[in-house]
């Protein structure tokens, strides 16, 4: 019987979203859930606390799909373009 010490090695690839559909999906599980979004996101973004985005329709999954600093240069690009 070999006994193999070898370490595995796993590629975990996050599927890509695009920040804005991570922003939109979240915004609207909230506000369906009655949270104030803007709030919590800003809160998830400052503090990196995935607990300030809720459970409900997966949304804090989805959020955890994007980069946090993706989300913030959306967030700017987006507030800078619309002016």
């Amino acid at each position: 019987m070999e006994d193999s010490f070898d370490t595995a090695k796993y590629q975990v690839t996050k599927d890509r979203v695009s920040p804005r559909e991570v922003l939109l999906t979240v915004f609207q599980a909230m506000r369906e859930k009655g949270y104030e979004p803007v709030n919590q996101i800003v809160g998830y973004l400052l503090s990196g606390d995935p607990t300030y985005i809720t459970s409900y329709k997966n949304a804090r999954y989805v959020m955890l799909r994007a980069e946090r600093d993706e989300l913030i240069e959306e967030l700017v690009r987006s507030y800078l373009l619309e002016k």
